[in-house]
């Protein structure tokens, strides 16, 4: 009797097997998206209340930093809790430099809407909710690609720790 060949990975445990070798990966991601969902609602309240008292880019600019200062709190001290610390100084220094970038990034996507296309179309382009798209649905999501990306690789990019137990977790 001739030995069976082994069968192939069912297309079912693909995805299992995907999900555990990015386990931490994806565990990461979620916290990250509850820190910058609470930053998204700091950020969408102090834009529409600066909007028309400074404009629309002064607006998204006092808005990213304040939120940004609050995220990186979230982040440094429960989304990469588990990493390896530099300096405050050093952490602080690298989130502030590329929040600038990722700010620099949708304050391009808000003046391309609001002052580009807004020269063509100012009935659709200068309103509340065509800023309120291009910055906190456009400019925003661009931006926290990018950002994601560079706080995991250059900000909090230390080795990870031993695993912080479950009942520590909760907290």
């Amino acid at each position: 009797m001739t030995p069976k060949p082994p069968s192939a990975p069912s297309a079912s445990a693909l995805p299992l097997r995907l999900v555990a070798q990015f386990r931490h990966l994806i565990h990461e991601l979620g916290k990250f998206g509850v820190v910058g969902g609470a930053a998204y609602v700091v950020d969408f309240l102090v834009f529409n209340l600066l909007r028309s008292p400074t404009g629309p880019l002064a607006a998204a600019a006092i808005s990213t930093v304040v939120a940004a200062t609050g995220a990186f709190f979230g982040n440094r001290y429960w989304t990469w809790r588990d990493r390896e610390r530099s300096s405050l100084t050093r952490e602080y220094s690298l989130y502030f430099f590329f929040n600038l970038v990722g700010l620099g990034i949708t304050l391009v996507v808000v003046w391309l809407s609001h002052d580009v296309l807004g020269g063509i179309w100012p009935s659709v382009f200068h309103t509340w909710l065509a800023d309120n798209i291009a910055k906190m649905l456009f400019g925003t999501g661009i931006a926290s690609v990018f950002r994601f990306w560079a706080y995991r690789r250059f900000v909090f990019n230390g080795a990870p720790t031993a695993p912080v137990p479950a009942q520590a977790q909760a907290g």
